[in-house]
């Protein structure tokens, strides 16, 4: 809750060229989602995990030293942008670490049979930070960080990584892009950010060729949509690929109430797509499923979102009823523009990880 972004023009202090007004990534959308659970009794139904930083080792199993270092640097300072559209203030290192930290202890806890899976709750958020530079609001890569160690373990082979921010997971993408044993799979508003990322035709290189799959949604794709992408592409994928554990970046910014994206997904769809990946993981992995907070920038509705996600996982009743759910429409269903989305993905993504997985059999 400390990490400070400054103003939503990204200025570490206001320069005073514009009235500031809060940076969309800002503690409040988290704050307000563990202050519903607590208010509602629902955190005292869940296991709690304490994290642990992550180390500089385990960091830069993604990022450069020097990029590293810079982040060091200028926190103990007064703070600075880590690359692009991510600034951070004071004591930012820490947090980052923290954070990184945090998604690898719940990936620990999940292998050592303490939790079955697990909601990571964390900030920064990650999957936008490349090798070198932050992006997006992020610093450090949290699920690609945590993904290099957990393929450390001896029962770990091979991971999956679905991405449903509503932006493209650039960062966790690169960080894969030439690596077989890790499925990269994004659900994100074509075109939206960052830009020029995310193609359908960008499936990896190398020996990671067909294991990076990119799904581009039209501008306003609902449940329909989502539900057809997991059913034609995502679980289908898990089908092929038969990860020994699954990994979410749960950016919550592809609902309706959303600032930042154009989609109109509803706490419940939320839900589905949960419940979906805990019957892929008891399948593939043993249920082991974790799932990482990314972005989402609606105060208001993020909190809804959270619960649906966390209710699916654990199977508790939280208590929480959604009072916005009544708003969907029938533009929630499956619209033709956006089959014709997910069909294109799914004959470029599906075939190659489908005609890579022959090769290697």
């Amino acid at each position: 809750m400390w990490h400070e972004t400054g103003n939503a023009l990204g200025v570490l202090p206001v320069s005073g060229d514009f009235q500031p007004w809060v940076h969309f990534e800002n503690a409040e959308t988290k704050r307000r989602l563990k202050n519903l659970m607590d208010a509602y009794g629902f955190t005292q139904k869940l296991k709690s995990i304490n994290p642990s930083p992550a180390t500089v080792e385990q960091i830069c199993s993604v990022h450069t030293p020097e990029y590293v270092a810079q982040i060091k640097a200028l926190s103990a300072d007064r703070g600075g942008n880590a690359g692009e559209s991510a600034p951070f203030g004071p004591g930012s290192y820490e947090i980052a670490l923290l954070a990184a930290g945090g998604v690898i202890s719940a990936g620990n806890a999940i292998l050592k049979g303490e939790v079955k899976n697990a909601y990571a709750l964390v900030r920064p958020c990650g999957h936008h930070a490349e090798a070198d530079r932050g992006r997006g609001f992020c610093i450090f890569s949290n699920v690609a960080i945590a993904a290099k160690e957990l393929l450390k373990r001896d029962n770990i082979n091979c991971i999956a990584v679905v991405d449903w921010d509503v932006h493209h997971g650039n960062g966790t993408e690169s960080a894969f892009y030439d690596d077989p044993t890790v499925l990269t799979i994004s659900l994100h508003e074509d075109s939206l950010y960052p830009y020029n990322t995310g193609m359908i035709n960008d499936t990896g290189e190398g020996k990671g060729d067909g294991f990076n799959i990119n799904v581009p949604l039209p501008p306003g794709s609902g449940g329909g949509a989502y539900r057809s992408t997991f059913e034609s592409i995502v679980l289908p994928a898990l089908d092929l690929f038969k990860p020994d554990m699954i990994l979410v970046a749960n950016g919550l910014d592809a609902s309706t109430w959303d600032p930042l994206g154009h989609m109109m997904l509803l706490s419940h769809h939320y839900r589905s797509m949960t419940q979906l990946l805990v019957e892929a993981a008891e399948i593939h992995c043993d249920g082991r499923l974790l799932i990482v907070h990314e972005g989402g920038y609606s105060a208001g509705y993020v909190p809804f979102c959270g619960i649906a996600i966390m209710e699916a996982l654990s199977g508790e009743d939280s208590g929480v009823i959604d009072p916005f759910a009544k708003h969907e429409s029938t533009w929630q269903d499956l619209q033709d523009n956006q089959l014709a989305a997910i069909q294109a993905a799914a004959q470029i993504g599906l075939f190659k990880l489908a005609n890579q997985l022959d090769k290697k059999a």
